[in-house]
């Protein structure tokens, strides 16, 4: 059986993976999404669209609480931070999505300083709520700034192009969404397995060994607040696009509550883990709409009055059941299977 561990060339280190099986199945999964459009409809193709913003997103916290282990509930700031930079520049100044959105990103980027400076002395509970603090501080600004942000008023986006083309249509912003989200995908890989990537394992692992060891514990925690503010400010535009009308209220703390629980139920510090949380998290809802309109007709009286009680009910404890029989996350459940397929037939 292959262990996969020994290298003979510089070219296998180098290679993201060795393993023939992985990149065949690799190209069969990108080929299933290049086909997606064209198979599923308007309604289903926004949720895959929904998912793929989700999982930029995603990776980027992941990064920060999965990787470096630093607790964040800044998301929703950052992603209203990069959505509202990526809107001003696109509606005020007619810049293309590519631009509209590394300045949203970049915008995000520079804004993380503004928690991460103060906060490097934090842990845990305390760095959460200074955190949480930057979301509550971000929506302060943008309600108060309405010569720049429209204020409670909202703020309407063009439609998108792509440097003159136009991505007039759900399965060309779907496609444009889902090579940003593989671009983004290799970069955490790369992220990862660089000197950055294993600085951020050690200090979540334990930062005084850390640096003991000679990592600048200060450079690093700011640089993964950076890298993980950048993601959510780029996935905040992707969004803004997608809604095409963004406001206060579409960035409330239950947007980082859920950020967090997607790479929670993934797992904690796997990329993978990431990107099969943000899928599960994002689609969970409409699994359960789905469920209650099956059961419409026999239990019609009781979800009539109580759908969305019962839909919320249905939601978290699908979430609890997760946590507490999968700890580790769905991609316990996923390397298992792998586990099995890879020894079958002899899988004891």
């Amino acid at each position: 059986m292959q262990a996969r561990h020994f290298k003979e060339t510089y070219s296998e280190l180098l290679s993201l993976t060795d393993s023939v099986p992985e990149r065949v199945w690799t190209g069969i999964l990108i080929a299933g999404c290049l086909a997606l459009p064209w198979v599923v409809g308007s309604y289903s193709l926004s949720f895959a669209t929904l998912s793929l913003v989700m999982i930029v997103g995603v990776l980027g916290l992941n990064l920060l609480t999965g990787v470096c282990g630093l607790i964040s509930l800044g998301h929703a700031g950052f992603m209203a931070v990069g959505a509202y930079g990526a809107g001003i520049a696109a509606a005020d100044y007619g810049l293309s999505i590519l631009p509209s959105m590394l300045i949203g990103g970049l915008i995000a980027a520079a804004s993380s300083l503004l928690v991460g400076i103060p906060s490097l002395r934090l842990k845990g509970l305390y760095l959460a709520i200074t955190t949480l603090a930057f979301t509550v501080i971000s929506t302060h600004v943008i309600l108060n700034t309405p010569e720049i942000t429209r204020g409670s008023t909202g703020l309407f986006l063009p439609e998108p192009n792509f440097f003159g083309y136009e991505l007039n249509t759900p399965q060309k912003y779907y496609l444009f969404c889902l090579a940003t989200c593989v671009l983004f995908v290799l970069a955490t890989l790369n992220i990862m397995r660089s000197r950055v990537g294993r600085a951020f394992i050690a200090i979540r692992e334990q930062d005084i060994a850390a640096e003991m060891m000679g990592i600048n514990l200060r450079r690093y925690k700011l640089l993964a607040f950076a890298i993980s503010a950048f993601y959510t400010g780029v996935s905040g535009a992707l969004f803004a696009y997608h809604i095409r009308y963004i406001n206060v209220d579409t960035f409330g703390l239950t947007l980082s509550i859920e950020a967090l629980g997607m790479i929670i139920v993934g797992g904690l510090g796997s990329i993978a883990g990431a990107i099969i949380g943000a899928i599960f998290m994002t689609l969970l809802p409409e699994a359960v709409r789905m469920f209650f309109e099956l059961f419409a007709t026999q239990l019609n009286g009781l979800f009539a009055t109580r759908a969305l009680e019962l839909r919320g009910l249905i939601y978290g404890a699908i979430i609890i059941l997760i946590l507490r029989f999968q700890p580790e996350g769905l991609i316990k459940i996923w390397r298992e299977c792998r586990r099995i397929w890879g020894n079958w037939p002899f899988r004891y």
